[in-house]
């Protein structure tokens, strides 16, 4: 009996093999999750002597937690019912709005993946489910049949950082067989984030497929680096090997990265075929990369004519080292780039997230400098579905 709760239970945690699960249940398997015709979602854990099985998930109301950074929204969780036939099942009580979600399984108390859902993102050191409810916004980030652009994984010589680093990097569908040249978007993670942040919790290829081909953003090169000036790449595509992802890496916000920025334009516009003068050059960045985003278009105010901060941490800022520099006289900087006249200097937040009130602090000073920037509050905190939302406000400002 002990054997055979390993091999059941499997099919929830661990996987066996497939004709072996297909065939406890006659050949087909349980779905999950099963979006139903009224958008309402079913999910299913085959775990027949498990005492107890929940999910937790961005679909799910959420808790507000405490950390040493102030309130932060966490996913909630529910309960899943056991049946007869050993599989556990949830249904969502309202249908879901459109939107792509994240979810992990807990039985008896660890946390694990849906076996039954072979679709997955890495964030940071998490591995969780994902699934879209489509419809509306979510359509954009969706695999469409439209022309696609080509993601590579790009490597160059980090001077400053003394490495070979490595940046992934977006060209519009048709860039390969023409000699036009292309503004250029510069995407920024957060921290414990990395090159590959944007594209697979991101959807941004996704959105810039689709975008583009609704004709509502100029097609552009997107180039997304890694923020962590200490890293060569993602975990697992460097030197070190299958080192475990993890959030606190050093030089991350203490102006190295801001510093070794420039190097990584001359870099783009000498290998791409970039419309290379400000008019044409766009920065945006997520929380870490909303702050990187800032003090590089004030250290630099004639590089870009559009700046976007997407949930900024603002003045989070480490102290000490030899380029702290960077931070210093925030207001002649602003002045400076405001001087310049950006095209758009745009800032998104959703209203529970915990850098709020520096956003609103912010927004303070530049109203009272009267610095024009376009605003767009939400609801949620800070997560990945609202970073999505406003790569696709942005998006269609520039250029």
């Amino acid at each position: 009996m002990r054997k055979l709760y390993h091999v059941l239970i499997a099919l929830c945690i661990a996987g066996t093999n497939a004709m072996a699960q297909q065939a406890l249940f006659g050949g087909k398997m349980p779905v999950s999750p099963e979006i139903n015709k009224d958008n309402t979602v079913t999910f299913r854990c085959v775990a027949p002597e498990a005492q107890k099985v929940q999910i937790t998930g961005d679909f799910l109301p959420t808790k507000t937690i405490d950390t040493p950074m102030g309130k932060y929204d966490a996913p909630g969780t529910a309960d899943l019912v056991k049946g007869a036939d050993g599989v556990w099942t949830f249904t969502t009580a309202t249908p879901l709005k459109p939107e792509l979600y994240t979810y992990n399984m807990l039985v008896d108390g660890a946390t694990v993946n849906d076996r039954l859902n072979v679709y997955t993102v890495r964030d940071i050191a998490n591995i969780s489910n994902i699934f879209i409810v489509g419809g509306e916004r979510a359509e954009l980030y969706k695999v469409n049949k439209v022309n696609h652009g080509t993601v590579s994984k790009v490597w160059y010589e980090d001077k400053k950082a003394g490495l070979t680093r490595r940046m992934t990097i977006y060209t519009p569908a048709g860039y390969e067989t023409s000699m036009e040249k292309y503004p250029v978007l510069y995407l920024l993670h957060g921290i414990g984030g990395d090159e590959e942040a944007w594209m697979d919790l991101g959807r941004a290829s996704q959105i810039l497929d689709n975008l583009i081909a609704q004709g509502k953003a100029k097609p552009m090169i997107v180039v997304m680096t890694n923020g962590n000036i200490s890293q060569e790449a993602a975990p697992g595509q460097t030197s070190e090997g299958f080192i475990v992802p993890a959030l606190g890496l050093p030089k991350t916000m203490e102006g190295s990265f801001e510093v070794s920025f420039p190097d990584v334009v001359k870099f783009v516009d000498s290998r791409y075929r970039t419309l290379a003068d400000r008019d044409h050059r766009a920065i945006a960045g997520l929380s870490m990369g909303g702050f990187h985003s800032l003090y590089i278009s004030i250290n630099n105010p004639n590089t870009f004519g559009y700046v976007g901060l997407f949930s900024a941490a603002i003045g989070k800022q480490q102290s000490g080292g030899e380029n702290e520099y960077i931070y210093n006289d925030l207001d002649k900087k602003l002045a400076n780039l405001f001087a310049s006249k950006p095209h758009l200097f745009w800032i998104g937040i959703g209203n529970t997230d915990f850098l709020y009130k520096d956003n609103v602090d912010f927004r303070k000073k530049l109203t009272e400098k009267n610095y024009p920037f376009t605003y767009y509050e939400n609801d949620g905190g800070h997560i990945w579905r609202n970073w999505r939302i406003y790569l696709t406000e942005y998006l269609p400002l520039l250029f």
